[in-house]
């Protein structure tokens, strides 16, 4: 977990930088493309029932076992949660402006997602 933080609080600095420099100035020569500034908040509180519900809907049925292993429904992967919330496969990332969840630790898998996010 302490990986995808560091990685993730890196990309909200970048990000912020990216926002607080001067508009007036001409960036165009730079190719390498920035992303939106974000809110980090990185917690170590359970999601809520309501929250899992969401967070499996972000990540859709076919990675659902990625969140809740062992499962392949909602119904099923809230069921497993509720009964042992070791169940739940961390780090669990959540992208709540953009609806994305994503259960990774790679540094390519967590800026791909935000990438996403920033296309959206």
């Amino acid at each position: 977990m302490f990986r995808a933080a560091t990685v993730l609080k890196q990309a909200s600095a970048n990000a912020t930088e990216a926002a607080t420099e001067d508009q007036a100035s001409d960036h165009s020569h730079q190719t390498k493309p920035r992303r939106a500034s974000f809110q980090l908040d990185i917690t170590e509180d359970l999601p809520t029932a309501d929250q899992m519900q969401t967070i499996l809907e972000y990540v859709g049925k076919n990675k659902i076992s990625s969140v809740i292993n062992g499962t392949s429904t909602v119904r099923e992967a809230l069921k497993k949660f509720k009964e042992n919330v070791d169940n739940l496969q961390r780090p669990l990332i959540v992208d709540w402006n953009n609806g994305r969840a994503l259960v990774s630790d790679k540094e390519s898998e967590i800026l791909k997602m935000l990438g996403q996010s920033n296309q959206k």
